[in-house]
């Protein structure tokens, strides 16, 4: 694991880097979860074993640190990455990014329009949370009710509903970090999300597991021209569900 000091923050981001050619691939986690924790095996499938690819614990969770006086927005986490890009000296770089991960994908994208050059997202946030998301339930709480107990009890609910990998990168999330991140998502942006994924001139592919499905999204994203893949038997959490396939989809969508 390696360490980057994000110098407007003093926080130190922390990231697997697994050497390779071709492009970097930047890959984002989702809310609760973490790169450390998702993408290792991913990224071991023989389909991506040769690309260069970086998995990043975002601020507020994993190994990253918890810094107390960040503001945890989806936005606030583009810049810290965009800051780790630049100290990396990439010319040009592929973003992956997953749920909320696809949110914060889509703001660095938007930061870097002229170094990205292929934006791949698996079940991304397009639009402010809706009723019924992980982010809108959050949001909706109290801040320091949530911080005090809510989260300690969403940690336990999803251990005991059997989701326990969720429950464990969850577990070793900053609470403040969990929750301003999904009043962030609630709040959404101006333009959103998808109209910046629209006017993005990068490629562009959007993947869906195969449970999620049908999804009126797939019909839209199509007319747009986004290139649209399935990983077979998976559903949202697909990286945990089939690896092999979520690397497949991601190859297929870097050709």
């Amino acid at each position: 694991m390696k360490e980057f000091l994000v110098p407007s923050v003093q926080a130190i981001l922390r990231y697997h880097d697994f050497p390779g050619k071709g492009n970097p691939i930047l890959f984002i986690h989702g809310l609760g979860c973490a790169g450390s924790f998702d993408y290792p095996e991913v990224m071991a499938q023989h389909e991506l074993n040769k690309f260069h690819c970086i998995a990043v614990d975002l601020l507020g969770s994993g190994y990253s640190d918890h810094p107390e006086a960040f503001g945890y927005s989806v936005e606030d986490h583009a810049w810290c990455l965009q800051q780790l890009a630049a100290s990396l000296h990439w010319d040009s770089y592929s973003i992956f990014g997953h749920s909320l991960g696809g949110a914060i994908a889509l703001s660095l994208a938007n930061l870097d329009r002229e170094k990205v050059t292929s934006l791949i997202l698996s079940e991304a946030n397009l639009d402010a949370s809706q009723d019924g998301s992980t982010s809108k339930y959050i949001a909706d709480q109290q801040m320091q009710s949530f911080i005090k107990t809510g989260f300690t009890q969403l940690v336990e609910e999803s251990k005991n509903s059997g989701n326990t990998f969720w429950a464990s990168t969850l577990s070793h999330w900053s609470p403040k970090a969990a929750y301003l991140i999904s009043k962030s998502a609630a709040e959404g942006v101006i333009p959103s999300w998808r109209e910046v994924l629209y006017s993005l001139s990068c490629k562009k592919a959007f993947i869906f597991g195969e449970r999620s499905l049908p999804n009126p999204e797939y019909q839209e994203l199509s007319f747009q021209g986004i290139t649209l893949e399935v990983v077979r038997n998976a559903g949202h959490s697909m990286a945990w569900e089939n690896p092999q396939g979520l690397a497949q989809a991601i190859a297929k969508a870097l050709v």
